[in-house]
């Protein structure tokens, strides 16, 4: 795995119909910066808008959907798990996909490789950022109606998928992989879709599949196959089914590291699993896929602390209604990451704004502030006897609003110390996606003064 973020380095384009609505639509690709994850843009609308990559904007509530969909607000965007599967196979962090319909045009042999061969075309450049990861550090599992999905750690991404129909050729098949850029170009991204041919009639008279053809798309009956084609592999339909369970899985935001085990998923199931996930589990923020996120020992890793809101009290300061750190759940040299938890109880809401409630913009940079002053008075200062100043802001932007519920996540490192004078670097995420970032200027006084 590559350590850094990566994007596309020049745009790229296709045109082609869709799979399910059978309709022409134009897709291009396009670099975006570091740490902006993936956007899909809806360009036929007004406005132009965005659909973030994010478990919160995928939708689960169709068990029959055969397809990913997300939506934000009144946009959406369907059948995604291929681009999103090639975005991952090759490592892409950031990447904006702009359409001229709700769904993307399929590529001719209905599988990811066409998707690859592009991003190989236009070139992958290095961003310079550490990419952050998904680590699964506890065992994730979900049932529904005998699909079963289980999520475990791992250093790397494996993935075990059994698939069971009740068809005479398709039958039963079952396979495990490890997962890196090699082998999903040699050995996943050309299994192509597939459907049964007693499901065709049917489908096409719900509205789905209108842009299926046997080249874009592999038609099974109990004898076998009606494409001339043959199959590129002998389990070509599990491979595939792990072909859009990666795809499903970048539903995180970002790459995940863990062993993860299905039977029998689908798009609706697989979804509603990484929300799951994302419900279990923070994302981490780390420069390589390695072990090694613990105290530092006698094998030189960083030391890493964790603190509860005792602990932060203890050291900050600051009280109810104005202390606006929950917990800490890293804590090193020159770097910190802390959350808040969002809560429509907070004071701020009664006013800003009723029937809307937004936190204000202030209150993230106030709340990130107090994350980077743990660090500060934790590391090289007595907190009894310091206090830490919020004297500048440079660089703020605020990307999305944060409403409650949301859980606000910090990540700050320090850029410079000198003197009492503190520089800092500020992120804030809510589900993996970026809403706030700033550059904070600090001064360490000491509390008598």
């Amino acid at each position: 795995m590559t350590p850094n973020q990566r994007t596309i380095a020049k745009p790229i384009s296709f045109e082609g119909v869709g799979l399910h609505t059978g309709q022409p639509c134009r897709v291009e690709f396009r670099p975006a910066p570091a740490d902006s994850g993936i956007r899909f843009v809806r360009l036929d609308l007004p406005g132009a808008p965005e659909i973030p990559v994010s478990p919160r904007y995928a939708c689960a509530d169709t068990e029959e959907m055969r397809r990913t969909i997300l939506k934000s607000g009144d946009a959406e965007v369907h059948t995604v798990e291929h681009i999103l599967a090639a975005a991952a196979g090759l490592e892409i962090d950031n990447l904006v996909i702009a359409l001229t319909s709700k769904e993307p045009a399929e590529p001719r042999d209905g599988s990811a490789a066409p998707y690859v061969r592009m991003f190989q075309e236009a070139g992958l450049v290095d961003q310079h950022v550490p990419r952050r990861y998904f680590r699964v550090s506890e065992p994730v599992r979900y049932e529904e109606n005998g699909v079963v999905l289980v999520g475990l750690p791992h250093d790397g991404l494996r993935i075990t998928f059994t698939i069971e129909y009740d068809d005479a050729y398709l039958g039963t098949q079952h396979a495990t992989y490890d997962i890196d850029r090699d082998v999903f170009i040699r050995e996943i991204a050309p299994a192509r879709t597939f459907v049964l041919q007693r499901d065709v009639d049917a489908l096409r008279a719900r509205g789905m599949i209108l842009g299926g053809t046997l080249q874009n798309a592999v038609v099974v009956q109990p004898t076998g196959i009606l494409n001339q084609e043959p199959l590129r592999f002998d389990n070509e339909f599990v491979r595939h089914k792990i072909l859009d369970f990666i795809g499903d899985l970048y539903l995180l935001g970002r790459p995940a590291l863990g062993h993860f085990v299905s039977i029998k998923s689908g798009h609706a199931t697989n979804v509603r699993f990484v929300q799951r996930l994302a419900a279990t589990e923070r994302p981490e923020k780390a420069g390589r896929a390695g072990k090694g996120n613990g105290a530092r020992g006698a094998s030189g890793a960083r030391k890493s602390l964790q603190l509860d809101i005792n602990a932060i009290m203890k050291i900050m300061p600051h009280r109810y209604p104005f202390l606006l750190i929950d917990r800490i759940l890293s804590l090193e040299e020159n770097r910190v990451v802390g959350i808040k938890n969002v809560t429509i109880n907070e004071p701020f809401f009664v006013g800003h704004f009723p029937g809307h409630p937004i936190m204000p913009a202030v209150l993230i940079i106030e709340a990130m502030a107090q994350c980077g002053g743990v660090l500060l008075l934790n590391s090289s200062y007595q907190p009894k006897e310091k206090l830490v100043y919020f004297i500048g802001i440079d660089r703020a932007k605020f990307r999305k609003p944060v409403r409650p519920g949301d859980q606000l996540r910090f990540e700050l490192k320090l850029l410079r110390l000198k003197s009492r004078i503190c520089k800092m670097e500020g992120k804030a995420y809510v589900d993996g996606d970026l809403v706030a970032e700033a550059e904070l200027l600090s001064s360490i006084v000491d509390r008598d003064s």
